[in-house]
């Protein structure tokens, strides 16, 4: 996908789990969830997420 970059500010963790659940951490924060969210997020939001 080439968008999640280690731009050296930020670790960036995606972690597979059970039952259709699919988190990003962020520094070791929860940043997005799918299962909060309902939905994978877009590459914008990705994008707004790791640039922060």
């Amino acid at each position: 996908m080439g968008i999640l970059r280690d731009d050296g500010r930020h670790e960036v963790t995606l972690t597979r789990s059970g039952g259709g659940v699919f988190e990003i951490t962020l520094d070791g924060k929860l940043a997005w969830s799918k299962k909060a969210n309902g939905r994978f997020p877009d590459e914008r939001e990705l994008r707004a997420l790791i640039t922060t």
